[in-house]
């Protein structure tokens, strides 16, 4: 139950940086980005019984391939319009994959200490 708070939290992050903050360019490309895998792994933890590491892992593999696709101009290809465009997205950054790798790391290692935490006492 706490995945799904923190995964709706985030997500209530994610919209506020989408309307709100959409003129902050650090903030909507970068923090976005970290947080956005983030959200995923909460998500998915809310629901499924994921090994941590494979779980990060995994929401890494996909952020990148969605990273590459937008390379390929793959949602153009698709004409994709929408919400399908936004998820797929439409400009290649090397920088939104380092992002996904930050936050990727950043809940694995949060996660464990949580884990570790919780089997002391």
């Amino acid at each position: 139950m706490n995945y799904f708070i923190a995964a709706l939290a985030l997500f209530l992050v994610e919209v506020l940086i989408a309307t709100t903050f959409k003129d902050y360019h650090f903030i909507r490309a970068y923090l976005g980005d970290f947080l956005v895998v983030i959200l995923l792994y909460c998500l998915l933890k809310a629901f499924t019984s994921f090994e941590n590491s494979h779980l990060a892992w995994g929401i890494f593999m996909f952020a990148s391939l969605l990273e590459v696709a937008q390379y390929f101009h793959l949602a153009d290809h698709l004409q994709l319009s929408g919400i399908p465009r936004i998820i797929v997205g439409t400009s290649f950054s090397f920088y939104d994959i380092l992002m996904y790798a930050a936050g990727c790391l950043t809940i694995y290692w949060l996660d464990i200490k949580i884990l570790l935490a919780v089997e002391k006492s």
